[in-house]
């Protein structure tokens, strides 16, 4: 039995560190940090912060057989100081795709209507993110 748990917890090692994925395998929940970028997966999608935006992915993200990523989601512009009451911010319909490499997800987004890119960003799990909001 012991010989058994030893073989599976080496493919499961063997997996990590080679990248290889398993097509509909999640990407890990947690927080995930870069540059200018904080993404918190969970198990029904992902919240984002930027230095002066936020968004959302409206849908778990499910990798492919080579490790990538497409979902639907928002991007939000902020602008500097408070919010005015009377111009409130828009979420814009954007596509946030990818692709997971051992512990490093690199993220583009896709404003839908504009076809404004967003990205490239690199982003460690459980790294510190490093923003600086909207001031």
């Amino acid at each position: 039995m012991h010989f058994v748990s030893a073989v599976i917890l080496s493919a499961a090692v063997a997996v990590n560190i080679m990248g290889i994925v398993q097509k509909g395998t999640e990407v890990p929940t947690g927080t995930w940090g870069g540059d200018h970028i904080r993404l918190e997966v969970t198990s029904k999608g992902a919240l984002v912060q930027f230095d002066c935006a936020h968004g959302s992915v409206d849908e778990r993200l499910i990798l492919d057989s080579n490790g990538r990523f497409d979902a639907r989601g928002s991007y939000t512009e902020e602008s500097p100081g408070p919010q005015r009451e009377d111009q409130p911010a828009r979420p814009k319909l954007a596509r946030y795709a990818g692709g997971v490499q051992v512990s490093t997800i690199t993220l583009t987004i896709t404003l839908s209507q504009e076809g404004q890119i967003i990205g490239p960003f690199s982003l460690v799990k459980d790294k510190m993110p490093r923003i600086s909001k909207c001031g």
